[in-house]
């Protein structure tokens, strides 16, 4: 079928990348926003414009906010789905605080237990609420954190939760990616040339896919370890042996293993008060400095809450270091005797939280945060460069033997790319027009964003109609146009509703929202800019130049490069 495995993998880079590049580009854009996730969150919720707070003390604040908590509705109505009618107060099984040296504000959980249900006997909701934590007062429910609850999770789930096969197509795009990088080195056989040729004055396809090789090389490592620990964190989605067929196994070893930490696995039901655990945090942080590594408490969790067997959990905050949290000190919840100090963690633990830790850049490094961002935008570039050289390709022999194929991927790549960009800014422009006080505002606000999204996929439809004759979509400059359009409207909503323009928030070094504010002109200057481009080339679109690509060496090299 090919002539030499190098054509085979070439074979395998293009369709392979097509079929999944539109995902994979949401992947890669969403993870790069997802870098400053807590600074969108404080962009979009002006109630939480201060700085971060550490841990607040348990016995004066945070208890009496635990104790007031309740399970979240929807949480109910799914409950009721699974059991039918529910007990009228369900029991309480754990309390749990968390907080990063980024988040200004605290959130708060706590699970209760759905005892009649027989297929699950672990079945369980929640509760959850945002706190100022300077003084205790909850933030409104129904604002949305477009950082941190949207963004983020879009990422690695795409909000697709029916059958979680939002996980699986991500998780098989991120094969596809792994695929894609080594075939894509084979093809290259003149890396160290290609990492220093962009000929941006050459022939459009030749500066494409000059462009394409280009961000695909200067972050191949940073690609190649974030498709791989992506699908490190989630092996146990995809393979959830310790759920299926390894489930009595995994049960005998976690009782085994709550023997040896003396850590209680069960409630005693003997009702029991709680210790102050303040204290316990104040032992914790002794022991840590102790152990020559002193810091503020990420993680406070209590299991058992009100029982004999009740167990305080005091985890580290790693923001010191590439692991998120650990170091876990465990107390007697009524007495808060020292149950378990956690050891160093194995060889194999280190690697394991050092790979997670590296994809979830929880640490203190803003330098490499922000070569985080290059690197996702990087390969935003050079998945939406091998869209378009894919299309330019293709869209002169399409359009002489009236194929819709080029037409076809140029009306989802405007979508997956521009489109995407449109309903980023669209959610935010939203966020600053609704009142704090609008019924559902994060409610709508979502919907703004799968609207915007769509709108741009009904405009690219027919306005790529010029790809069916061999021209240029003017799809990508009009939507080019109104991304910069509304990237500098939500700065300026965010100025009209908040008083923060650009210059206050520099000036008082109010980074989080000066940056977003920076970033939005910024990428609208470019939008600007390509938009022009867009609109000389379609103007030139019918050159002689561009017409034949026999003028351009790119045409002989591309079939061998690309198939």
């Amino acid at each position: 079928m090919f002539g030499s495995f190098r054509l085979a993998l070439t074979w395998v880079h293009t369709w392979f990348g097509l079929l999944l590049g539109f995902v994979l580009f949401v992947m890669f854009f969403f993870g790069s926003l997802s870098v400053f996730d807590r600074e969108i969150d404080r962009w979009a919720i002006p109630q939480t414009r201060f700085e971060p707070q550490p841990m607040p003390s348990f016995d004066q604040k945070l208890r009496p906010i635990f104790e007031r908590m309740v399970p979240d509705e929807e949480e109910l109505a799914q409950a009721r789905t699974r059991v039918g009618t529910l007990e009228p107060n369900l029991p309480l099984m754990g309390w749990s605080a968390y907080t990063t040296h980024r988040d200004p504000v605290l959130e708060m959980y706590a699970e209760f237990a759905v005892k009649n249900n027989p297929d699950d006997p672990n079945d369980h909701v929640h509760g959850h609420v945002t706190i100022d934590p300077r003084n205790g007062k909850v933030l409104p429910h129904d604002q949305l954190k477009i950082g941190s609850d949207f963004f983020y999770p879009m990422h690695y789930s795409l909000h697709f939760h029916w059958l979680e096969l939002g996980y699986w197509i991500v998780g098989l795009a991120a094969l596809v990616m792994l695929v894609a990088l080594v075939s894509g080195i084979v093809m290259h056989r003149k890396l160290f040339r290609e990492f220093f040729t962009f000929r941006p004055q050459k022939h459009t396809q030749r500066s494409t896919l000059d462009l394409h090789n280009l961000t695909g090389l200067v972050a191949l490592p940073f690609h190649f370890m974030f498709a791989f620990t992506g699908l490190v964190i989630f092996a146990g989605t995809f393979f959830p042996l310790g759920e299926t067929m390894l489930e009595g196994m995994h049960d005998a070893d976690e009782a085994r293993e709550s023997r040896e930490k003396g850590l209680p696995l069960d409630p005693a039901g003997v009702a029991a008060p709680i210790a102050s655990v303040d204290a316990m945090v104040d032992e914790a942080k002794r022991r840590w400095e102790a152990r020559g590594m002193p810091g503020e408490v990420g993680f406070l969790e209590l299991k058992h809450v009100g029982d004999a067997n009740g167990i305080v959990s005091i985890y580290r905050a790693g923001s010191d270091r590439v692991t998120l949290v650990g170091q876990a000190i465990h107390f007697a919840a009524p007495t808060g005797q020292l149950l378990h100090e956690e050891p160093a963690p194995t060889p194999v633990r280190s690697t394991t939280d050092f790979l997670v830790g590296l994809h979830l850049q929880h640490f203190e490094h803003w330098l490499l945060r922000w070569l985080y961002v290059f690197g996702g935008l990087s390969g935003c570039v050079c998945i939406a460069t091998g869209l378009v050289f894919f299309v330019n390709k293709r869209r002169r022999k399409h359009a002489m033997q009236g194929v819709r194929g080029a037409r076809i991927v140029d009306a989802v790549a405007v979508t997956a790319v521009t489109g995407t960009l449109i309903a980023t800014v669209a959610i935010l422009v939203v966020n600053r027009v609704l009142p704090s006080d609008f019924p559902a505002r994060g409610s709508w606000e979502e919907r703004s964003f799968w609207f915007a999204w769509l709108l741009a996929f009904v405009h690219a439809v027919p306005r790529t109609a010029a790809v069916q004759r061999g021209g240029i979509a003017p799809a990508w400059r009009e939507q080019c146009t109104v991304f910069a359009l509304l990237a500098t409207s939500a700065v300026a909503l965010n100025w009209i509703t908040t008083g923060d323009h650009l210059v206050s928030s520099i000036a008082r070094g109010f980074w989080p929202v000066a940056g977003l504010d920076l970033a939005l002109l910024g990428s609208a200057a470019i939008a600007a800019a390509s938009a022009l481009h867009l609109r000389r080339r379609e103007r030139s679109a019918s050159a002689p130049d561009d017409l034949d690509p026999a003028r351009d060496s790119v045409a002989s090299a591309a079939e061998v490069a690309h198939g």
